[in-house]
C-alpha cells in the first residue's frame, strides 16, 4: 500500500483546478504562515530548545524572525513579482507582444534538514506558496520536537487541499521520491543530495540542492587578531557549529596563528564564560550519532582550546585544533559541530591554491585590512557566497541569492530568488492575426530581396524598413 498516493493525488487535483494561481489565494496562504509563526512562537522556541538547546535569542534571530521577514517581503511584492515581464523585441515581431510569464511548476516537494528546522523549512515554503504551487513538506525526523509542531500545528493555518506535511525517515523519503513531482527542493548533505538528484532524474524533475561543504576562512597577517577572533568565533560556534555556512577551517600563517589562538580563547570566554557548558547561549549536538562522529574529529591535530565533552548532554566545548594536516579526517568532511581547525599556509597564493584544490564551498571568508587581499581571494576562487571581514551576514540580505555551486549545490533562493526558483519562466509571444502581407516575406519561394529584408528585421540593432 502506497502511503502517499492519496495525498499526492489530492494535491495534483487541487493544482489542476487552478485554485492556487490567483494572487489572493497565494497571499492568504502567506498570511496563514505568518499567523502560524506569531501564534506558536513560544511553542517553536520550546521545540528548538529541546532539539538543539537553542537559546530564545538564537531561535528568534536565526529561525523565527528570518522566516517572518521572508513572508513580509513576499506579501509586499507578490503582485509585482507575478506580473508579466515585458522584453525587448526585434523588428520582425515589432507588432507582437513579447513577455515572460511566471507560472507555478505544480506539485513541489520540499525536503528540510534538522539544523535550522524552522528557517530551512519555512523559507523555501514561502517561495513555493508565493509562486502558486501545491506543496508537500517533508521536515526532518531528526529534529523530532520541531517536526511534531510542523506536522500537528502548521496545516491548520494553510489550505489542506493544496498543502501537506509528511512524516518519515530515509525509507519513507525514498518511497516519496519514487513519485513524480514537478519540482524538488532539498537541503542537506551532498551524499543524500546525490540520491535525491538520481531519483528526480528518473522523472526529469528539476531540482534545487542546498548542500554543505567545507567553508574556508583565510586570515591575512595584516589583521587585528581580536576582531577576527570575535567574528570567527561568533559564526563558528553559533548553533553549536551546526550551520552549513559556518567557517569550517582557518587558513593562516604560523605567525598569525600564534596571535589568533589567544584571541579566540578570549572571545570564547567572553561569549560563553569560563565554563561554556553552563552557558545558556551555547547549543548542543543534535543526537548521539553526531556526538560520536565529532568525538572522533577531536583526535585530529592538537587541541589548543576546549576539547571537553559530556556524552549525557551531547555537549562539546567550543574547540580550536592546531597542527592539523590536510589528510586528517577533520579536513575530509564538513564538521557540523563546535570544532575549528587551523591549517598553516605560507602565503596568500598557497591559501588560494589550497582552496581551489578542493570542492567549491557553500561560503568563503577572507579577513584582511587590505581590501586588495579580500578582492584577490574573491577574484581567484569560486564559492556559493563570499564575505570579506565577517561571517555569514550575506544571508540576511534579500537582495542576494543564497545557494551553492559545484559540490555545494545548485540553484538558489531567498527573497525574490525564492519566488523565481519555484516559478517556470514561460516565454510568450502573441502575434496579430492579420497583416499577412507584411509577414509573407518569410514564406517560400525565397528571393534575394525578401531574404535581405528578413535578415535585417531579425537583427538586434534598431532599424526602420517601412
Amino acid at each position: 500500500m502506497d502511503p502517499f498516493e492519496d495525498t499526492l493525488g489530492r494535491l495534483r487535483e487541487a493544482f489542476r483546478s487552478g485554485r492556487t494561481r490567483p494572487a489572493e489565494f497565494r497571499a492568504a496562504q502567506l498570511r496563514g504562515l505568518a499567523r502560524f509563526l506569531q501564534d506558536n512562537k513560544k511553542l517553536l522556541q520550546e521545540a528548538l530548545a529541546q532539539d538543539l538547546r537553542k537559546s530564545a535569542s538564537e531561535s528568534e534571530v536565526s529561525e523565527i524572525s528570518t522566516s517572518q521577514s521572508e513572508i513580509d517581503l513576499a506579501l509586499r511584492n507578490l503582485r509585482a513579482w507575478m506580473k508579466d515581464e515585458k522584453v525587448s523585441k526585434k523588428l520582425a515581431v515589432q507588432l507582437s507582444s513579447a513577455f515572460i510569464r511566471k507560472e507555478p511548476f505544480g506539485l513541489v516537494l520540499i525536503i528540510a534538514p534538522w539544523n535550522y528546522p524552522v528557517n530551512l523549512t519555512l523559507v523555501p515554503l514561502v517561495g513555493a506558496l508565493a509562486a502558486g504551487n501545491c506543496v508537500v513538506l517533508k521536515p526532518s525526523e531528526i529534529s523530532k520536537n520541531t517536526e511534531k509542531v510542523l506536522v500537528e500545528v502548521l496545516p491548520r493555518y494553510l489550505d489542506q487541499s493544496c498543502f501537506a506535511v509528511v512524516l518519515g525517515g530515509p525509507e519513507e523519503t525514498g518511497q516519496l521520491l519514487e513519485h513524480k513531482f514537478d519540482y524538488i527542493f532539498f537541503t542537506g548533505s551532498p551524499r543524500v543530495g546525490k540520491i535525491v538528484m538520481a531519483a528526480a532524474a528518473k522523472h526529469l524533475t528539476p531540482v534545487t540542492l542546498e548542500l554543505g561543504g567545507k567553508n574556508p576562512c583565510y586570515v591575512d597577517d595584516n589583521c587585528d587578531p581580536q576582531t577576527v577572533a570575535n567574528r570567527v568565533a561568533m559564526f563558528r560556534y553559533f548553533n553549536a557549529g551546526q550551520t552549513c555556512v559556518a567557517p569550517d577551517y582557518v587558513l593562516c600563517s604560523p605567525e598569525m596563528q600564534a596571535r589568533l589562538v589567544p584571541a579566540l580563547q578570549s572571545a570564547i570566554t567572553r561569549f560563553y564564560g569560563e565554563d561554556p557548558r553552563s552557558s545558556p547561549d551555547l547549543g548542543r549536538v543534535i543526537n548521539e550519532k553526531h556526538f560520536q562522529r565529532l568525538q572522533g574529529l577531536l583526535r585530529c591535530g592538537r587541541v589548543a582550546i576546549g576539547g571537553q565533552s559530556e556524552e549525557s548532554e551531547r555537549y562539546i566545548a567550543p574547540t580550536v585544533l592546531v597542527d592539523v594536516q590536510e589528510t586528517e579526517p577533520v579536513m575530509q568532511e564538513e564538521i557540523f559541530g563546535p570544532i575549528l581547525p587551523i591549517v598553516n599556509v605560507r602565503s596568500l597564493d598557497e591559501a588560494i591554491d589550497f582552496i581551489n584544490r578542493r570542492e567549491k564551498p557553500l561560503a568563503l571568508y577572507a579577513f584582511s585590512k587590505s581590501s586588495q587581499v579580500v578582492k584577490q581571494v574573491l577574484a581567484r576562487t569560486s564559492s556559493g557566497g563570499y564575505c570579506g571581514n565577517d561571517g555569514f551576514m550575506h544571508l540576511i540580505l534579500h537582495s542576494l541569492p543564497f545557494g551553492g555551486v559545484g559540490g555545494s549545490g545548485m540553484g538558489n533562493y531567498h527573497g525574490k530568488f525564492s519566488f523565481d526558483t519555484f516559478s517556470h519562466h514561460r516565454a510568450c509571444l502573441l502575434c496579430p492575426s492579420g497583416m499577412e502581407k507584411i509577414y509573407s516575406i518569410r514564406y517560400p519561394p525565397y528571393s534575394p530581396r525578401n531574404l535581405r529584408i528578413l535578415l535585417m528585421s531579425m537583427e538586434t540593432r534598431s532599424c526602420t524598413l517601412l
